[in-house]
């Protein structure tokens, strides 16, 4: 039998009230030469049968079912199943546009260096507005190039786990889908990013995100806040910080002090904070100094291979220190990294 042109995998649980809409959506690509591999993950609802009764008439779409593995282990199990070396990611309650697997199995092909393509991402239902969710969406949808994604890497996760499509055997030689007990996507986004992987969008919005309070990153405990920051210190330690001598944390507010602990746990080189609040000049925090921001380049001649950690989780802050940083002569990326 004859590889698809494209694999889409989506592991399932629990979705019988948007899997009908959602495999409608996947069967009205304009790219037709596809395989499903739906991972049921031990659905207790209608999930399973659905999904069979889908395959049943489709015969692109193959049903698998699994004991409650949870997630990564479905993505794994489904990931074997994909006969195409190009794989789209998927959920069971997002939609797609038409040309999704069209425009990016395109991309991918027309860009051989390129090891992951997303797209542009709308958040529905309108009546369900969460704000928090649709300036995170907003922030996505701000990063399209694979500079940009990278430079924001440390900030949250830049890609929406169901928008990407990407190559199967480079996944595999990357390891597949771990688990470090943080979310497992931006995982992933991480090892690419080490790996020196690029990673861009199309500037097209081909994903329709699904808002509703039953959302994974909502209700599993990978994807909380300090789950994120183990990640970043994780990896920051093995790509941005690694051979420096002196890290310099701009920011000895809650953000700063909490990536700070896993840094200092690893036995990093945090010297410094930084911050603008006169209370907190002058004052220590994890046994470090609270400086002035305004005496960074001064403190930056200090040493051999410093790099500064930029850590303020204010609304607008991120560009402001952005402004000031380039206002210096710093590189961003290079002297310095967005962890917030």
């Amino acid at each position: 039998m004859s590889s698809p042109s494209v694999s889409i995998l989506m592991p399932v649980r629990n979705a019988a009230n948007t899997l009908r809409e959602t495999l409608e959506s996947i069967q009205s690509q304009t790219l037709i030469d596809f395989e499903l591999i739906a991972v049921n993950d031990g659905s207790d609802d209608d999930t399973s049968n659905i999904l069979h009764a889908y395959s049943t008439n489709d015969k692109r779409i193959k049903a698998v079912d699994i004991v409650n593995g949870g997630i990564i282990k479905a993505l794994n199990h489904g990931l074997a199943l994909c006969r195409s070396n190009f794989v789209a990611r998927m959920d069971a309650d997002d939609l797609l546009h038409p040309k999704r697997l069209e425009m990016q199995l395109q991309h991918l092909q027309d860009n051989p260096r390129l090891s992951i393509t997303s797209c542009l991402a709308k958040p529905f239902p309108h009546n369900s507005y969460n704000k928090g969710f649709h300036r995170y969406v907003d922030w996505l949808n701000s990063l399209t190039t694979s500079l940009e994604i990278s430079r924001d890497i440390f900030v949250e996760s830049p890609v929406p786990h169901p928008s990407v499509m990407l190559r199967k055997q480079e996944l595999e030689s990357l390891g597949g889908y771990q688990d470090y007990g943080w979310a497992e996507d931006y995982d992933l986004w991480l090892r690419y990013f080490i790996a020196g992987k690029q990673i861009s969008k199309i500037p097209k919005v081909l994903l329709y995100w699904r808002d509703h309070p039953n959302r994974t990153s909502r209700t599993d405990s990978r994807y909380s806040v300090e789950n994120f920051l183990k990640a970043k210190a994780y990896y920051l330690l093995r790509g941005p910080v690694l051979n420096r001598d002196n890290i310099i944390i701009w920011g000895a507010g809650q953000m700063g002090k909490r990536i700070s602990k896993h840094l200092i746990r690893s036995e990093a080189p945090v010297s410094i904070f930084l911050d603008i609040n006169p209370k907190k000049i002058g004052q220590k925090l994890r046994g470090r100094p609270i400086c002035s921001a305004d005496q960074l380049p001064n403190l930056w001649k200090q040493s051999a291979r410093p790099i500064v950690l930029v850590s303020v989780g204010s609304h607008g802050a991120r560009k402001l220190i952005r402004d000031q940083m380039q206002e210096w002569g710093f590189n961003e990326t290079e002297d310095y990294w967005c962890v917030a």
